[in-house]
């Protein structure tokens, strides 16, 4: 799997940079603006029949989607880098949303964010800007300008809750540089698992055939209204360029994520300290599980939050249907009572606790069932597996 990532147009943005004086700090700029005020866009919805209208989304939100030049080092130093990627203004006091790695470099705990920052809008005025937070774990991250002398068109954040696979999408944003580009498709598939600047996965992403390419992450994905259904992430791909799978952070993930930005500029997640497999009932009559579904541990992380629990993983390595497993290990039914089908299950289970909150799992160990409760940690910005 390939990022959709700005550095892939690094030339573009150092040029970009360049003209503008990158030697500055990250709130200067440029680009002279005529008057103080701040003019704040309101529109109708794209069709308030529900048709989707491409040239009507475009209209309505394309003033609201923004290019971020981003770059790293010192100016002129070997060490010094650029990158390009998109975003999109979500409030009247100059709030944008973009991915986390458009505004980083790195991975892990070697993250470190970019050092000057700038915002091109579509009419031309291009401002220096500071982040306000990132969140390497959902991929997303605040920025935030001086809206005085811009016309800002904020994008009404939708949810991704009843997004069914088929409805029609449209992806706005600045692929291979190419700003203010518009791309149309359907949604492929809900609830999928994308890998994060941390190596743990983020799950409930949409994947779209909407052509999405380096330079679309941190722009919108947005529906026949015109509501953002998700930020373009990421990309797969053999040859680096777009391939009719692309994937976005859902809006209902990013929400949770610009909520604690906003609060602290930092995100913190619950932690649990495994790792696990789906059980299906093929797998679970070869082996004896005990039950048809659930998460079974593969691995249990050595001081963490299940480990101090007493939960247990596998320890005979088995080959089942070309798939290597760990069996023996609990395997996870339910926590707090929700059925746990498979791995995305657990994942979603977290949703809504904090760390040092105290979960109750439902596990099946030696075929009987019991329940252990875990006090959940801090997700670490490695993860273990990585």
């Amino acid at each position: 799997m390939r990022r959709a990532r700005g550095a892939a147009v690094a030339v573009a943005a150092a040029s970009a940079l360049a003209a503008i004086g990158c030697g500055g700090g990250s709130g200067g700029s440029e680009t002279t603006t005529v008057g103080r005020t701040t003019r704040i866009e309101v529109v109708k919805g794209a069709d308030p029949t529900g048709r989707f209208d491409p040239q009507a989304i475009y209209r309505r939100d394309s003033p609201g989607v923004v290019t971020i030049l981003s770059a790293f080092g010192r100016a002129g130093s070997a060490g010094a880098g650029a990158g390009l990627g998109s975003g999109f203004v979500i409030s009247a006091g100059g709030e944008i949303a973009t991915n986390a790695h458009v505004v980083t470099d790195g991975a892990g705990a070697s993250l470190r964010k970019a050092g000057r920052l700038f915002v091109r809008f579509g009419d031309g005025n291009q401002v220096g800007a500071t982040i306000v937070g990132f969140d390497p774990f959902a991929d997303v991250a605040l920025v935030k300008i001086d809206p005085k002398g811009l016309t800002l068109r904020p994008l009404a954040l939708g949810t991704s809750a009843d997004v069914e696979v088929g409805e029609p999408v449209a992806a706005i944003g600045s692929p291979f540089g190419e700003e203010q580009s518009l791309s149309v498709g359907v949604v492929s598939a809900t609830d999928r698992e994308i890998e994060s600047l941390t190596g743990f996965l983020t799950s409930g992403a949409l994947q779209t055939d909407a052509a999405i390419n380096s330079g679309n992450s941190g722009g919108p994905l947005l529906d026949a209204g015109g509501r953002v259904l998700g930020i373009n992430s990421q990309i797969r791909s053999s040859s680096g360029s777009g391939s009719g799978v692309g994937f976005a952070v859902s809006v209902d993930v990013v929400r949770r994520s610009l909520a604690q930005l906003r609060r602290s500029g930092h995100a913190s997640y619950p932690y649990l300290g495994v790792s696990t497999q789906s059980v299906y009932p093929q797998l679970a009559a070869r082996f004896a599980l005990g039950t048809a579904r659930g998460a079974l541990i593969q691995q249990v992380v050595p001081g963490g939050p299940a480990g101090k629990a007493g939960l247990r993983a596998g320890t005979q390595r088995r080959v089942f249907q070309e798939q290597s497993w760990r069996i023996g290990g609990d395997i996870i039914t339910r926590i707090d009572g929700r059925p746990v089908r498979g791995d995305s299950d657990l994942s979603r289970g977290l949703d809504g606790h904090v760390p040092g909150d105290r979960t109750v799992l439902t596990i099946v160990r030696g075929g009987h069932a019991r329940e252990v409760p875990v006090r959940l940690g801090t997700r670490p910005l490695q993860s273990p597996r990585g």
